[in-house]
């Protein structure tokens, strides 16, 4: 079971670097990715609503906060797993290749983690957050640093973190 897993995920990575591969979508996905380093993109919209809505101003550096500490659970998770980056014979990742280890996805747990808490103070907003919280996690498979199933646990890590935090203020 664990080997068919690992080979459906190789193999999805495969198709998304080779037959769906276009040069004007990674070049976008690598511009929106770089906004997701370090989950900068979610707390720099956390911290805009705490500037604009004082009377939730609380609520929303919460949220800002809740970022860097769903980052921070992730490095944990990914010293344990001490899973490598994928390396495809022949097939190059798009861009700089992060020196840190793969799973899970830390673009994906902050961007998850940055819709959920987020998406608690607009309500309205949620299905637009989670969209592009799902574009940043499939934009790190289809530049090749990812394997899919990272950005799935980093998603899951994220939403988990992110409610969690959500209900602690």
């Amino acid at each position: 079971m664990i080997r068919s897993a690992q080979e459906a995920d190789r193999r999805l990575l495969v198709a998304l670097r080779t037959r769906l591969r276009r040069r004007g979508v990674e070049r976008a996905l690598a511009a929106y990715a770089w906004t997701g380093e370090y989950g900068r993109i979610w707390i720099a919209a956390a911290l805009a609503g705490a500037l604009v809505d004082r009377r939730r101003r609380a609520r929303w550096l919460w949220a800002a906060l809740g970022v860097p500490v769903t980052l921070g659970a992730n490095f944990c998770v990914k010293q344990v797993v001490r899973r490598e980056r994928p390396e495809l014979a022949g097939i190059a990742a798009t861009g700089a290749v992060p020196a840190s280890l793969s799973f899970p996805s830390a673009h994906a747990a902050t961007s998850f983690a940055g819709a959920t808490l987020i998406g608690t103070l607009v309500r309205p907003l949620r299905p637009a957050l989670y969209g592009a919280a799902a574009l940043m996690a499939f934009s790190r498979p289809y530049l090749g640093v990812h394997y899919p199933s990272d950005v799935l646990a980093g998603a899951w890590i994220g939403t988990v973190l992110g409610r969690v935090l959500a209900g602690l203020r």
